[in-house]
């Protein structure tokens, strides 16, 4: 049985692994060592990093406005997948949403998805939005599937290099989560 759940610091090992996996299957188009570096960077302090790659241009007095949020899936005590999210007034933003690729298909993704949702209901989220390199086929089917449409495209620097990352947004109401 699947648990979703609040990340804890313990759990920075098994966000790493899950990271680096998902990474390798879903980014074949990036280095491997880019992969890795790019690993130990953003998840060295998983709890800490919850901005990393987002907050850089937004107006320091906005920052005390968010609020982030760090999930995990945990099957048998060993994570298995994660999502990161923040809120900042009405918006929320799910930054990464990853699962191990020993369990793609089984609805993990869609849990993690779920639960995230809730929580930015709860938070007043009025509109949702997602961001993954725009070269990842699976994560704009899955985010289409669940209503998102890409709106936007940015840059993301990874390893000295910029890769095209979409942006996904859709409008939430306190019954879209029914």
């Amino acid at each position: 049985m699947t648990t979703i759940r609040r990340a804890f610091d313990a759990d920075a090992d098994g966000i790493r692994r899950v990271a680096r996996a998902a990474w390798h299957n879903a980014y074949d188009s990036l280095d491997s060592e880019v992969i890795d570096e790019t690993i130990s960077d953003w998840y060295a302090d998983p709890l800490g990093s919850a901005l990393h790659g987002w907050a850089g241009g937004v107006p320091a007095n906005d920052l005390d406005a968010i609020e982030a949020t760090l999930l995990v899936a945990e099957q048998d005590d060993e994570v298995i997948g994660f999502t990161q999210g923040i809120t900042m007034h009405t918006t929320g933003t799910m930054l990464r949403l990853y699962v191990h690729p020993d369990y793609h298909g089984e609805g993990i993704g869609t849990a993690l998805y779920d639960r995230l949702e809730d929580i930015f209901l709860d938070h007043g989220v009025k509109q949702f939005r997602a961001l993954d390199l725009a070269s990842n086929d699976r994560s704009r089917e899955f985010f289409e599937n669940l209503g998102f449409e890409q709106t936007n495209t940015r840059t993301l620097t990874l390893g000295g290099d910029p890769y095209d990352e979409a942006v996904y947004s859709r409008e939430l109401s306190p019954d879209s989560s029914e």
